[in-house]
């Protein structure tokens, strides 16, 4: 038997398919529908029928009984409900439709849900329909990209992968500005494969016009594979330098004119002609691209944002290069993480004395510094960040398991690419049972079932010279599926539980390990706490991170997360299942004010006195935090203004601004709670150092605090399906 030596010499393409079968007057021709069902003529037979079954099963778990998520996000959905309304809220992003202040991101991601509402009318189907198809339309063009220079194996390999990670049939069953992000970054990364193979400037304009309109929907994190594309291009592309400096340049004026058109025109309308920009501390866009949602998200300095930071963590848990794999991400993304790291490695190492123009080198380099610098940030990031980001890993660990299984497999007579073969599976099966062991009661059998099969694809590929035919086939067959079997199970768990509230996670694990959030055995996120509950914190200390002054101790915290109705579980921070963050239970005592990160959930009567005399009306109510006021405005049909937005620390309303308004008839009720109240604005005062204080967390803005004083030192307070209330127009 003759073994390859290790690094077997390289040629500078990926090879190509065989050529199109050919009659006597030329290439065989197919007509549209049969390429649709069947593919290109050069494409294996089982291509495309492989692919359009993907696709479907991949919109099968993506479009399952998504009308059980509710609102989901209630705050983008009270925007979405804005933006049917007006064509100024549209346009802008704004909270409500009389455009008082808009949400904390950009406008992207809601216009396409806002088109759809306004087709097929506003529920839960018309705003989640278009994420659930971005997620399709992902999975289809990762095929695409990966295919091209690959196989249709690989593709499929890719594809498969990407629809199966969790937090990404999280993400597109869930109205975050995340699906959007992450099919524009997809095709930012097919328009470079296309640049660097054809070397057409319109190839890199379409990856640029992708980053740019995705900086219109998530501002500077679409940016971070900015560096990753003009690396590849600069380095592979087919043109002489000047000449790929120059597309670069185009590229990047592509990007500027997609991203900067709606910042220039948002910065260059008139303050009273627009609403306040949300998340921002002074009404400027700029103070939100660079703080709030840019280089804040990175030092923790974020004036207005939840938490604070100190060396070697954040309020949102340890920082460090093993942050990707600790309980509050690991189950998320990073059940093929290990693998993808082991294939580029191996990879880089077998292309190293490639030419310049090599494609299999680019392509991971390409997917790869995609999810090396990602991680970084995440892995490093001082300031906000959920588990729900890392989807934008997940393309790029799907590219990397797809290219590099069937590049080392194509290349298994050498040693050396069966070896990191077999360690790739080995270690993705080793690092499945650590996930799993995680939520050890959750379907205990899977451990040993995928561990076995992990092991048994390792041996098998290190003795594949030996197999025949058959055997390398079910070798393949019994990889991927130790693969891909966690994840699976994950995002089955995904599809069949209702997600909620402003921090959702993927699949049944509770992972401990939220930095201040951390709570008892079990803590962090889970699934939620009784219906109705926002989930309790446990006791200070059971988690792997303590903050400073403590937060997690029992009570007085038993209420929850920003005073929401119900206690939860002790040790959860809520985010899945009934109740959940949404703190939503039918019926049950009216409803409640819901709080920071938890919408209201108002009672049939409280719906009805709000829509009482609305037309008379520019916002039915006041609230202090765009969740407590979403419910509202959701469960109304009208206009509720968020005080503070989001977290209700920005400074707008002013008091003498709020007192004009109320005296010129313009806000009817004035509905208390919500905002910090119950939660972190205490947290100061609670716990003297905790984060509300000296640990850099917020507190409800001076603003709001004023407004919340001077309404009930001035009005006659009622209560309402156990909704405190306060009717403005008739003053005590």
């Amino acid at each position: 038997m003759t073994i390859a030596p290790p690094f077997e010499p390289l040629t500078s393409e990926v090879p190509v398919a065989d050529p199109a079968p050919t009659g006597g007057s030329g290439p065989v021709q197919r007509s549209w529908p049969a390429r649709l069902v069947r593919g290109r003529p050069e494409d294996p037979s089982w291509a495309r029928p492989a692919l359009l079954a993907l696709l479907v099963v991949t919109g099968g778990l993506y479009l399952w009984d998504l009308g059980a998520q509710g609102w989901a996000n209630a705050f983008y959905s009270a925007a979405v409900q804005a933006g049917t309304k007006s064509w100024k809220a549209f346009f802008f992003g704004s909270f409500d439709s009389s455009n008082f202040i808009t949400v904390d991101k950009p406008p992207a991601s809601l216009w396409v849900m806002e088109l759809s509402a306004r087709m097929f009318g506003l529920n839960s189907w018309s705003i989640l329909v278009p994420q659930a198809l971005e997620g399709v339309a992902a999975v289809g063009i990762l095929y695409a990209t990966v295919k091209r220079w690959f196989s249709p194996a690989a593709g499929l390999i890719a594809g498969a992968a990407l629809a199966l990670t969790p937090v990404a049939a999280l993400m597109f069953r869930y109205n975050n500005p995340d699906a959007l992000l992450t099919l524009l970054l997809v095709v930012a990364a097919y328009g470079t494969v296309r640049a660097v193979e054809a070397g057409r400037t319109r190839w890199l304009m379409l990856a640029g016009a992708c980053v740019g309109l995705g900086f219109i929907t998530k501002m500077l994190q679409a940016l971070v594979i900015v560096p990753v594309i003009g690396l590849v291009y600069l380095w592979a592309g087919p043109p002489k330098l000047g000449r790929r400096i120059l597309q670069l340049l185009a590229g990047a004026a592509a990007m500027v004119v997609a991203g900067g058109w709606w910042v220039a025109a948002v910065m260059l309308t008139p303050a009273a002609d627009r609403p306040y920009i949300g998340g921002s501390q002074n009404n400027s866009l700029f103070n939100v691209i660079f703080g709030y949602n840019g280089f804040g998200r990175l030092t923790g300095n974020e004036s207005g944002s939840v938490g604070g930071g100190r060396a070697g963590s954040s309020a949102w848990g340890p920082t460090g290069w093993t942050r990707m794999f600790n309980s509050m991400f690991g189950t998320q993304t990073a059940w093929l993480l290990p693998a993808a790291l082991v294939v580029l490695g191996a990879v880089l190492v077998l292309t190293f004395r490639a030419p310049r123009r090599d494609r299999t080198r680019a392509a991971f380099v390409l997917w790869g510094g995609w999810m090396l610098v990602t991680a970084a940030v995440f892995s490093f990031a001082q300031g906000i960040i959920h588990p729900y980001y890392t989807v934008a890993l997940a393309p790029a660990i799907g590219a990397l398991v797809g290219m590099g299984a069937v590049e080392l497999w194509r290349r298994r007579a050498s040693w050396f690419a069966r070896g990191a073969l077999a360690a790739a599976l080995g270690l993705t099966a080793w690092w499945a049972d650590a996930l799993l062991d995680r939520t050890p009661s959750w379907n205990p059998w899977l451990r040993g079932v995928v561990l076995t099969a992990g092991i048994v694809a390792a041996v098998g590929v290190l003795i594949v010279p030996l197999l025949g035919r058959g055997a390398r086939r079910l070798l393949a067959v019994v990889g991927i599926g130790a693969a891909l079997a966690g994840p699976l199970a994950f995002t089955i768990d995904v599809v069949a539980t209702p997600a909620s509230g402003a921090i959702p996670t993927a699949g049944p694990s509770a992972p401990a390990g939220l930095g201040a959030f951390a709570g008892g055995p079990g803590g962090g996120f889970g699934r939620g706490g009784a219906p109705g509950g926002f989930g309790g914190f446990g006791p200070r200390g059971t988690g792997p991170f303590t903050p400073p002054g403590g937060l997690g101790a029992g009570p007085p915290f038993g209420r929850g997360f920003g005073g929401g109705v119900g206690g939860g579980v002790p040790g959860q921070f809520g985010s899945r299942g009934p109740g959940g963050f949404s703190g939503s239970r039918p019926g049950g005592a009216g409803g409640g004010a819901g709080g920071l990160l938890n919408a209201s959930t108002p009672g049939s009567a409280l719906v009805k006195l709000l829509q009482a005399d609305a037309g008379h009306y520019r916002w039915v109510a006041a609230a202090v935090g765009a969740n407590t006021a979403a419910g509202y405005q959701l469960g109304s049909g009208d206009a509720v203004m968020a005080i503070g937005g989001f977290n209700g620390t920005d400074p707008d309303p002013s008091l003498a601004t709020f007192e004009r308004l109320v005296a010129d008839g313009q806000v009817h009720y004035f509905i208390a709670g919500g905002g910090f109240g119950g939660g972190l604005a205490s947290l100061g005062g609670r716990l003297g150092a905790g984060v509300g204080a000296a640990g850099g967390g917020p507190k409800e803005s001076a603003d709001s605090a004023a407004i919340t004083s001077w309404v009930e030192s001035h009005f006659s307070a009622k209560t309402v399906d156990g909704v405190t209330l306060y009717d403005l127009s008739a003053k005590v």
